[in-house]
């Protein structure tokens, strides 16, 4: 069975560039490896991240990353069943919480500041969506 599931939570003051770096890395190699497929949203103080794929491998993952002490707080947000997966092309896509992209975000949320804590689990989907289509448009126009 074919899931997604998407969860927040709060980066640790000492996570540095580097330590991002190595996150997404891990993340890419390790999806890979086991056929999951996602996105990672860094806003400076949260990580919000999708993960897609079997049930039991995407809870096995989610269990695996809730200790890590480079976060705090995560909660789960959207848990469901899908019948195709909106990351496919991504073992773990990488989106930063940008002044460009600011709108991006901000249309889905129900503040003026972004806090996906406060989102629904729509919002959150459209809104990675949303950003993934736009990153894709922006990797086709520099190729």
């Amino acid at each position: 069975m074919l899931i997604r599931l998407t969860y927040a939570s709060r980066v640790s003051p000492d996570v540095s560039p580097t330590a991002l770096r190595d996150i997404l890395a891990t993340s890419q190699r390790n999806n890979e490896r086991d056929g999951i497929t996602g996105a990672l949203v860094f806003t400076g103080s949260v990580f919000l991240q999708c993960l897609e794929g079997d049930r039991a491998v995407v809870n096995r993952t989610y269990h695996r990353i809730v200790p890590d002490e480079r976060h705090s707080d995560p909660q789960i947000l959207a848990f469901e069943e899908v019948t195709r997966r909106d990351f496919s092309d991504w073992s773990m896509g990488y989106l930063a919480y940008t002044q460009q992209n600011r709108h991006r975000f901000l249309r889905y949320s129900p503040n003026a500041t972004f806090d996906p804590y406060q989102c629904t689990g729509a919002a959150l989907g459209d809104m990675l969506r949303d950003l993934v289509e736009s990153a894709r448009a922006l990797s086709k126009s520099v190729d």
